[in-house]
């Protein structure tokens, strides 16, 4: 099946935000200049003012959903319940981009509020594919996925993570969320080459790139080293800014956003951050030819 619902295009090369409740409102108000907003469903399934909020947002913007409940790695199964749910409100806004996690957040029928890792294994490889593309098939659009925040890895795994993310998109069509900070983060923690894991990414499938803050903590397992935590809850990085201009060269100018769901600021901050994304993506668009020779 070919899946081509999908909403306006973002105009901008800028980034967009990720539109969380306490800014709705203001959002109508002041019509603030942005190339796109980004939302997760399950915040709103139970809000049906905040769902009048974002329709009219949805009027005006082009509008990403973000799925962070669909947990495509669950062994039990997906639950058709939720995501008949997350379709109704999907059909609604008519997003620009559809996407979730490569991971699993639900156990015997109840939701655990993370998304918990996946060994890259052809067993993991065969239940997200199917499980992809039963997603795909039931919203009838292409569904992108996010690489995880990594701090430890599994014995079994056979293959790299972006192998089993390149074998993914064969297998199923669909198509890749880079999260720039999660593959800095992840370089780190797992000791990998970040650029290199970026180079072997399949690049025609990358469709959206996020950016979100970290913490630094102290790793208990080996004293006087640091663990970088996945938070949203901070500005971006300088030395994630320098991975994005590199992951531009690499994709060029697909739609880019800044995520912050923890010590949300205000509106007009969350917008000056996503603003520092221009000059970042024109540095990585001068610097593209390199990947084209």
């Amino acid at each position: 099946m070919i899946w081509t619902k999908t909403g306006r295009q973002p105009q901008d090369v800028g980034a967009g935000i990720g539109l969380r409740l306490p800014h709705l409102a203001e959002v109508l108000d002041t019509k603030p200049d942005v190339p796109f907003f980004e939302v997760h469903p399950e915040t709103f399934l139970a809000n049906p003012h905040a769902t009048e909020l974002l329709l009219a947002i949805a009027d005006r913007y082009p509008v990403s959903v973000h799925t962070v409940g669909v947990s495509i790695g669950s062994a039990s199964g997906l639950d058709r319940a939720h995501m008949a749910r997350v379709k109704r409100l999907v059909d609604l806004v008519n997003p620009v981009l559809f996407s979730g996690h490569v991971a699993w957040s639900t156990h015997a029928g109840d939701y655990l509020n993370d998304l918990l890792p996946l060994p890259y294994t052809e067993e993991s490889l065969t239940l997200l594919a199917r499980h992809i593309t039963q997603v795909q098939d039931a919203f009838e659009r292409r569904y992108l996925l996010e690489n995880p925040s990594s701090y430890l890895g599994f014995a079994d795994s056979t293959m790299t993570e972006p192998e089993f993310l390149s074998a993914l998109v064969e297998r199923t069509g669909c198509r890749l969320l880079c999260d720039v900070s999660n593959v800095y983060l992840s370089a780190h923690n797992m000791g990998f080459d970040a650029e290199a894991y970026l180079d072997a990414l399949p690049g025609e499938a990358v469709a959206e790139l996020h950016l979100g803050g970290f913490e630094a903590e102290a790793d208990e397992r080996t004293p006087g080293t640091t663990l970088l935590v996945d938070t949203h809850g901070t500005r971006v990085a300088d030395g994630v800014w320098q991975l994005y201009e590199y992951a531009v060269s690499r994709f060029g100018p697909v739609p880019t956003l800044i995520e912050r769901d923890n010590d949300i600021p205000d509106l007009g901050t969350l917008i000056a951050e996503s603003q520092l994304a221009r000059p970042h993506a024109s540095r990585g668009l001068a610097k593209q030819y390199v990947h084209t020779q």
